[in-house]
């Protein structure tokens, strides 16, 4: 297949990897012109993974049109916040029967809405039913250079079938749901916890602390993702269990790292400097947080994320409040 890749950070670049392994045709688009002829040139995204060389059927470019002209296929791989400027600027050239995949994790801040809802509101109705979205445990560094990894792509049949033929191959293995809500809210939600989990760990709370926050986190992210549609059986796979444990536990999770940091005492802009890429959970913490209180939905570890990040409050008093919080049943279905 023909296939566009938007965004070329990490996890845009090693997505465009895995496309070429498969697809006769793969073009990388970066917003950045002059960094898109660099890539080009030197055929290597130096600044996300020096040393590793483009396949042969993979082309960076920074004009959006030639990245999209006849592409069969399309991953939307930015920052989840930029999404819908992106595709407001992306829909006068995306051909009509191209079918999308949007890899950004994320709520869009100002309005709750997944970005799934984001790009129904950008694009016409026609390309609704072309709509996908890819989620589970994959760290962009190894699926760039080829190691086993499984993935969901969530959508109506036909979509998900034709972007999870499009991505399947080689060391990726690429599942299909129709359950987009559980999926997304999965991809989106893990974050925070990671951000918790670093948290703890950075703090030296210990192996137990790290494996309550992962547990009790999946709890509040399939509270709040059924209150809003979702199988919860979909948290139990890939895009909810499968995402949360490796990135609440693998050291290239950047959101781990941030949590990492402020647990040992640092400040959140320095980490974020130091860090220098996005680092989706610090957005999310506060999206979800306020989509929680929206839909009346309960999120103990989302809310001390939130107070630390963006209140002041110190790690060590919001894991305390964690600990010191009221006993209850273990299941809702249970109180």
């Amino acid at each position: 297949m023909r296939c566009a890749v938007l965004g070329a950070g990490a996890w845009g670049t090693a997505l465009a990897f895995q496309l070429a392994r498969t697809n006769e045709q793969v073009r990388l688009w970066d917003h950045n012109p002059e960094r898109a002829a660099a890539m080009q040139a030197s055929r290597e995204n130096a600044g996300r993974f020096p040393g590793m060389r483009f396949p042969a059927s993979l082309e960076a470019t920074g004009s959006l049109a030639h990245a999209l002209e006849r592409a069969e296929v399309v991953l939307v791989v930015v920052p989840s916040q930029t999404v819908r400027e992106v595709m407001e600027l992306a829909l006068p050239h995306l051909p009509p029967d191209a079918t999308l995949c949007c890899a950004s994790k994320g709520i869009e801040t100002e309005t709750l809405a997944t970005m799934n809802e984001v790009l129904q509101q950008v694009l016409p109705e026609g390309f609704h039913p072309r709509l996908t979205f890819l989620a589970g445990p994959s760290f962009a560094r190894e699926v760039a250079a080829g190691l086993p990894t499984a993935v969901v792509v969530a959508g109506p049949v036909q979509a998900s079938e034709a972007i999870s033929r499009a991505l399947h191959g080689g060391a990726m293995r690429a599942y299909t749901t129709t359950d987009v809500v559980g999926a997304e809210l999965g991809g989106a939600l893990k974050n925070v916890i990671a951000i918790a989990c670093g948290v703890a760990d950075g703090m030296g709370a210990g192996l137990n602390a790290r494996a309550a926050l992962i547990t009790r986190g999946l709890a509040e992210i399939t509270r709040l993702a059924v209150a809003q549609g979702a199988n919860p059986l979909t948290l139990a796979g890939l895009a909810g269990m499968g995402d949360l444990v490796l990135t609440c536990t693998g050291d290239l999770s950047r959101n781990r790292r941030v949590g990492l940091g402020l647990g040992r005492g640092r400040q959140l802009d320095e980490i974020l400097a130091e860090l220098g890429e996005v680092a989706e959970g610090v957005i999310t913490t506060r999206s979800a947080r306020d989509l929680a209180h929206r839909v009346g939905v309960e999120m103990p570890i989302c809310e001390e994320i939130y107070a630390m990040l963006y209140q002041e409050k110190p790690v060590a008093a919001a894991l305390m409040a964690l600990m010191g919080r009221s006993r209850k049943a273990e299941r809702d279905d249970e109180r």
